[in-house]
């Protein structure tokens, strides 16, 4: 399958990026170790066994085993815990530096970019969306398409009842804004992956750049996040909802980084502010107790049971972060139940947490390494 790479060719890159993921696409991997020494900052995040950092090996084991045999199939995981990277798996042919589609999760990162360019006065999330396109719209202007903002975009509400499909547009932007309103904007939700591709479209539109370009200094960079991908639309605008390829542990640097409240290596990367206000309830989307996509919806971020938020995406892509553990979890996957999948993680992951660091257990550790060591994707 053919993909763009940063929405524009860099041929160089991109035959890095494929020779890299050739050699190692397949290798089975997983790693349970020290703190490394020779990390280098930004690149890497440093690791550490699991019991020091109050996690049980025998409950890693437990989920992992849980895992392979309840979800169809699981790619790969990382469980960075107070910082530390305490575990990780690869389900071959994944590895840990292949990049995974990411699906909707990408719309997480697109909220971000939106974040940003708040922070830098490039635009308002109370801004009719209207304003940014005055040439592609419609002859006949209903009250609710000019009520309709950014903060609608961002939470679902744009009051759309059913979904635009772009896929066979040759304007998506026109196609958008022709679509019909009949809710008012901010009281309807409805996932709405047209409204996030808005998103990117008018970050494009004030910064001159598409969403991966922007992001590449202001978080891609930092992070240590290498070749990003984010493919595009036939305009060239990246698709913002979708289209994101990233490794697994870059999904783990981003949950971390969510988790830390913005700041990485000192450096203050997204607002705070901006951080509490995405991943807070902005919206009700249900009032089912038990499922984690009834929790409440905020800027492309889900929240969760157990406190908890994440950003999610088609069959089982997860970036879930768990502040009250002080952990971020990383999963790629290719699965039908994505509530299965997120179970798993709440009924056999959170009991491996302990508040304070566990006595050495070598035995368990050792048995969790030889289980992981013959993981294999079932597709």
């Amino acid at each position: 399958m053919f993909r763009v790479y940063s929405d524009r060719a860099n041929w160089g890159k991109c035959l890095k990026l494929v020779v890299v993921a050739i050699c190692v696409s397949s290798i089975a991997s997983f790693s349970v170790v020290s703190m490394a020494e020779d990390q280098a900052p930004g690149t890497s995040l440093p690791k550490s066994t699991p019991e020091s950092q109050g996690v049980s090996s025998k409950g890693l084991l437990e989920f992992i085993e849980t895992a392979d045999r309840e979800v169809d199939s699981m790619h790969s995981f990382m469980l960075v815990r107070n910082g530390y990277v305490v575990a990780e798996a690869w389900w071959e042919p994944e590895s840990p530096q292949k990049p995974h589609i990411l699906w909707s999760l990408s719309k997480s990162f697109t909220s971000t970019a939106i974040g940003l360019a708040v922070e830098e006065g490039k635009l308002s999330i109370n801004d009719p969306v209207l304003d940014y396109f005055p040439e592609s719209s419609p002859e006949d202007v209903s009250s609710n398409l000019k009520a309709m903002r950014i903060r609608d975009l961002l939470t679902m509400t744009t009051g759309h009842q059913d979904e635009v499909n772009l896929r066979n547009e040759s304007d998506w932007i026109k196609a958008f804004l022709a679509h019909p309103v009949p809710h008012k904007p901010g009281t309807h939700f409805r996932y709405n992956t047209p409204a996030t591709f808005m998103l990117s479209a008018i970050l494009q539109k004030v910064t001159g750049e598409t969403v991966v370009e922007y992001l590449g200094p202001r978080l891609f960079e930092p992070l240590g996040i290498q070749f990003p991908q984010w493919d595009a639309n036939p305009q060239g605008i990246s698709i913002g909802g979708y289209g994101l390829y990233l490794r697994t542990e870059d999904i783990a640097k981003f949950g971390q980084l969510y988790l830390q409240r913005g700041k990485w290596n000192g450096e203050q990367l997204i607002p705070e502010e901006w951080i509490a206000e995405a991943t807070s309830k902005q919206v009700s989307n249900g009032s089912n107790p038990s499922s984690d996509w009834d929790q409440g919806y905020g800027f492309q971020f889900w929240r969760c049971r157990h406190d908890a938020f994440r950003g999610d995406g088609k069959d089982g892509q997860f970036c879930i972060v768990i502040p009250e553990y002080n952990a971020a979890v990383a999963i790629t996957a290719n699965t039908r139940n994505m509530q299965s999948e997120l179970n798993i993680v709440w009924d056999k992951l959170l009991p491996a947490l302990s508040n304070s660091p566990l006595a050495a257990d070598e035995a368990a550790l050792k048995n969790l390494n030889e289980a992981i060591s013959n993981l294999k994707a079932s597709r």
